[in-house]
């Protein structure tokens, strides 16, 4: 059955975008839908310009015998900015204000397109770096987490301050809560990474830093190599939290509880992050 081009550049579509950073060789596609290798060409350069202009990401060719095709999601700066603008205008509700100085944001978390957006934001924070596994901490960071690793096509792992019994054997660390200066306790299940695995640390709340320091201590327990971290809120007002390791998407600039007054800004994300493959 012959199938018309513009059947088979939507079908390539939905195939690249649910196969991203796994490389495509040609004829895969050439005998799904019984095309020649030149046509089968001709349509990827099509999609390499239709992906830049719609914001989807790029695709890559590798010529050779063992090529093919690559699709690497992202969006360009003034969509991140977009994105981030509306995650900052969702969080400034003075109301959203708890004791401790934290914000609620589980409504944002559970929201599919909000959560969707904020895994393509780091996602093309981290495009091309070739991470293992994104970890996060049990338990509101975990849908980042998954949505992130969609992106990037790698698996997650949980961090949970208590072990469970179907986690098996585990790996724990101490580390120093900056929020309230207690030693607490983080663990991982030993069969979760292989050593010298390459990870992105995400979490949904950055305060005094004692999390992101904690993974980053199991992450070195695993002779790992951190990528880097990323965090939907920093509200951390010390300079020694300031980890040039660390992304933030948002900032808490001013928060009274009292009042109650909110202030949230821009974090370091677009200063970080580099937009320039995903230029249409």
């Amino acid at each position: 059955m012959k199938i018309r081009r513009s059947e088979r550049l939507v079908g390539m579509t939905h195939y690249l975008e649910n196969q991203p950073y796994r490389l495509i060789p040609l004829p895969i596609f050439a005998k799904k839908y019984h095309a020649a290798k030149s046509s089968i060409s001709e349509d990827i350069t099509i999609l390499k310009h239709a992906f830049l202009v719609n914001n989807i990401g790029y695709i890559e060719t590798l010529p050779g015998a063992g090529g093919g095709v690559i699709f690497t999601p992202g969006i360009n700066q003034e969509t991140a900015t977009h994105y981030l603008t509306e995650l900052q205008q969702k969080l400034s509700d003075p109301q959203r204000i708890l004791p401790g100085g934290y914000l609620y944001s589980s409504d944002i978390i559970g929201d599919a397109t909000l959560l969707r957006k904020i895994g393509l934001l780091i996602a093309t924070r981290y495009a091309g770096q070739k991470a293992d596994a994104i970890m996060t901490v049990a338990t509101k960071g975990i849908p980042i987490a998954q949505s992130v690793a969609y992106y990037l096509n790698i698996p997650y792992v949980i961090v949970r301050r208590e072990s469970k019994v179907t986690e098996g054997p585990t790996l724990s660390v101490n580390y120093e809560s900056g929020s309230s200066s207690r030693v607490e306790k983080m663990e991982l299940s030993k069969r979760s990474l292989p050593q010298g695995a390459k990870v992105i640390a995400v979490d949904d709340f950055m305060k005094g830093g004692g999390t992101v320091s904690g993974m980053r201590n199991l992450v070195q327990e695993f002779a790992g190599e951190l990528v880097g971290i990323s965090v939907l809120v920093d509200s951390s007002t010390q300079q020694s939290n300031k980890d040039t390791n660390v992304t933030t998407l948002l900032n808490v600039q001013h928060l009274d509880a009292k009042v109650p007054a909110l202030t949230v800004g821009l974090g370091n994300y677009l200063q970080v992050t580099d937009f320039s493959h995903f230029n249409g």
